[in-house]
């Protein structure tokens, strides 16, 4: 074989492999999240909080969303607490991607009687996302959405997260994956639930 030939083959082959990779990151869901979950650990995807509300308080009690269990819960029920809303869909990368992240955090706050957190699966699907859940070995709880929401809270982007303060403004509003393990973001919500309403 040639100088030529062997540089040429060579080419081929390493484009292949590169459209390859192209097309799994493209194609499988899972892969894609293995990506962006790696580049979360680099430090990229950290939310961005502020002291301010986001906007002010809600008409909370129209706000509904319903547990695998069939049990309604409106927002206006949980004035008092700390509301992280995690809107999200099994077949979306990005919210596969920080899925782990929006478990650590619960896992650190789920004994914390003043921080309820609503994994509301944006395709109604309890099966599959209840499953997903199980599969990754994840405590997160799963809802329903059960009655229109506000566009302030989701205008239909996944994953999109809605952080409530005690007195049910909207502190916190972030469209896109983001690590909500990092410690910026955790110190954020503790410092929300020792404020007072």
């Amino acid at each position: 074989m040639s100088k030529i030939t062997a540089v040429f083959s060579k080419k081929i082959i390493t484009n292949f492999l590169f459209i390859t990779a192209l097309l799994v990151l493209i194609f499988v869901p899972s892969a894609k999240a293995i990506l962006m979950q790696g580049l979360m650990k680099i430090g990229l995807f950290k939310p961005a909080t502020t002291e301010k509300p986001v906007s002010a308080a809600l008409n909370l009690s129209e706000i509904k969303f319903k547990d695998t269990q069939g049990k309604v819960v409106d927002l206006g029920s949980l004035q008092g607490k700390v509301v992280f809303i995690n809107f999200w869909a099994t077949w979306c990368p990005p919210c596969l991607a920080e899925m782990p992240s929006v478990n650590k955090l619960y896992e650190q706050f789920k004994a914390n009687p003043d921080v309820v957190f609503l994994l509301v699966d944006a395709d109604s699907d309890f099966g599959k996302s209840q499953q997903y859940m199980d599969k990754k070995k994840y405590g997160l709880p799963v809802y329903a959405v059960a009655s229109s929401i506000p566009e302030i809270l989701f205008k239909g982007s996944l994953p999109t997260t809605a952080v409530l303060d005690k007195a049910g403004n909207l502190v916190y509003h972030g469209e896109g994956a983001a690590n909500y393990a990092d410690k910026k973001f955790v110190a954020f919500i503790e410092k929300l639930i020792t404020l007072k309403q």
